[in-house]
């Protein structure tokens, strides 16, 4: 898809103008990244603002113990790293491409230049930022707190919120998510994710495709992420 018409659908942008979106473009440079490669890693200072055109970016998260948390999935369309909107910030996770990718990139001159002619810009960009902290601090409470069925169905809810598509078998989550993608998602194995989904598909709840989950029976997953009492087929 066209990179203005992709810029122009994000919801950051829904209320600039043609003008504005112009302004916007003009000042990023078109970047390419091979999958495999970073784009920044976690606790770098936080210089750059990304938007990507092609491809998918995971956003990874490494825990005091080394544990590794995958806490979002960058899909064609979506900013990411608004971080480097704060002056003398760094970067909370690591972005890693999986797909070849093109991406719009700010750095600190470019972005001073759009925030002094596109100030709506910033304040759309902090909302944002202010969502996905509050995101980011309910799954890390989430994973010390709960028992990991709760976090899965938890996730898969979430997931589907935010790119969930309606079809005849139910809403797919339209994220290339593999078992192993969702186990470090909430903090958990893949032999535990692989045993949850397994039964959930026994039960009419969920159906696991390649890469892909489709909600059956969103009332139950709501049921288990809930700790509701439900009946079991």
């Amino acid at each position: 898809m066209d990179k203005n018409l992709l810029l122009k659908n994000n919801p950051l942008l829904l209320d600039i103008s043609e003008e504005d979106l112009l302004v916007l473009i003009a000042n990023s440079l078109q970047i390419k990244a091979e999958a495999g490669s970073y784009l920044f890693f976690q606790g770098d200072p936080a210089d750059s603002l990304y938007f990507l055109t092609e491809g998918h970016v995971r956003l990874i998260s490494f825990t005091p113990e080394g544990q590794q948390v995958l806490m979002h999935v960058v899909t064609p369309g979506n900013f990411f790293a608004i971080i480097a909107l704060v002056p003398g910030s760094t970067y909370p996770v690591s972005a890693e491409v999986t797909l070849d990718s093109t991406l719009l990139k700010w750095n600190k001159n470019s972005l001073q230049k759009v925030l002094k002619t596109v100030p709506v810009f910033a304040l759309q960009a902090m909302r944002l930022m202010s969502e996905r902290l509050q995101e980011y601090q309910q799954r890390f409470k989430e994973i010390a707190t709960q028992r990991v069925e709760r976090r899965l169905a938890r996730m898969l809810i979430r997931l589907a919120s935010q790119s969930g598509v309606k079809s005849d078998e139910g809403i797919v989550i339209n994220l290339p998510l593999t078992r192993q993608d969702l186990a470090e998602m909430i903090g958990t194995t893949l032999y535990t994710v692989s045993r949850f989904l397994s039964h959930w598909e026994n039960q009419g709840i969920i159906l696991s495709r390649r890469e892909k989950v489709i909600i059956v029976n969103s009332h139950l997953l709501m049921c288990i992420a809930e700790d509701l009492p439900y009946s079991e087929a």
